[in-house]
């Protein structure tokens, strides 16, 4: 008897096909109803899922009594309950390395936008205020040959660190858990503490992953230590910085400005930043394109099927629970 396969998000119905030749697949369907309801109802069927931005726990897989592998369409797992998937034995699975240079890209594409105000130069060209010479009060500030701050040198913080300091002369300063020798040598990047980073720094950006002790590791004491004309990128998660604060902080001048992909609450309906012209303000499409969602999918697809099929998946992020 095949294996039952539910889908948690939307999965392409090619990555479907597919998977339907070895497994029984369950895809929830808002023409029948209540999709969350549909999930639940299979949930019990369900020996794997597949899909992204469901949080997964304790309260919600109680039911789940055949699950054994949850296959996320993500790098960041901060939606899952691991030590409840440790307890459990069940695998948990992601998708990293594939969006590094898309994500890297669109962190790097913030650094610019901000320091050169392009979302809110844009607004102001389309709203017929470009009537001579561009005054100084629409000036923005360059980005070559400024000092790049990466907190979190990962993957993703070093893809951007190369963008900087190969393409546009910056010097690199990170801070995180370990020293990376090997892009100090590469890049010539310097380590530093969070606030000497801060303090040193003409963009800060931010690519660590979610957790208790990086909950709200930027806040108002953090941002007072960064230079008036600093900007700060959060690629990372929005927890990350305490939202509120950076508020005050743009509308007070106690930073130049921000570049934000996520946020406290996503997906973000209204919010003050909103209507701060120095606040450039993306939907959380850090691995928003085609190609790097379809190598996702992909890589989530042959995560899943391996561990299914009692192979061992390429990206387990808990090893322990896996038997051979």
């Amino acid at each position: 008897m095949k294996k039952t396969v539910l889908a948690f998000s939307r999965i392409a119905p090619a990555l479907i096909e597919r998977l339907e030749q070895n497994f029984t697949v369950i895809v929830p369907d808002p023409k029948k109803g209540d999709v969350a309801a549909q999930f639940d109802a299979a949930l019990p069927k369900a020996h794997g899922l597949i899909g992204a931005g469901r949080p997964l726990g304790r309260k919600q897989l109680a039911v789940a009594t055949n699950l054994e592998v949850v296959s996320s369409v993500s790098v960041g797992y901060d939606n899952y309950e691991v030590d409840y998937f440790n307890e459990r034995g069940i695998m948990l699975t992601n998708t990293p390395d594939v969006l590094t240079e898309s994500t890297a890209d669109l962190g790097f594409s913030l650094i610019m936008s901000s320091a050169r105000r392009v979302a809110e130069l844009d607004a102001w060209t389309k709203a017929g205020h470009w009537k001579a010479s561009v005054p100084a009060a629409q000036f923005g500030t360059d980005v070559h040959g400024k000092t790049l701050g990466i907190i979190g040198m990962g993957n993703i913080g070093a893809a951007i660190a190369r963008r900087g300091r190969l393409g546009f002369n910056m010097p690199i300063l990170y801070s995180g858990n370990s020293r990376k020798t090997a892009l100090e040598q590469e890049l010539g990047a310097q380590f530093r503490s969070l606030d000497e980073l801060l303090a040193e720094a003409d963009f800060v950006c931010l690519v660590v992953p979610l957790s208790e002790k990086t909950k709200h590791l930027i806040g108002k004491r953090e941002l007072e230590l960064m230079k008036p004309n600093a900007i700060l990128v959060n690629i990372a998660r929005g927890p990350i910085v305490d939202e509120a604060a950076l508020i005050t902080a743009l509308q007070d001048g106690t930073i130049r400005g921000a570049g934000l992909d996520v946020y406290e609450k996503e997906p973000l309906a209204e919010s003050p930043l909103f209507k701060l012209n120095n606040a450039v303000t993306l939907p959380h499409i850090g691995s928003a394109t085609t190609e790097t969602r379809e190598a996702m999918a992909e890589r989530a697809l042959e995560n899943l099927t391996a561990a299914l099929l009692g192979k061992r998946p390429q990206d387990l992020v808990n090893p322990q629970v896996f038997k051979d």
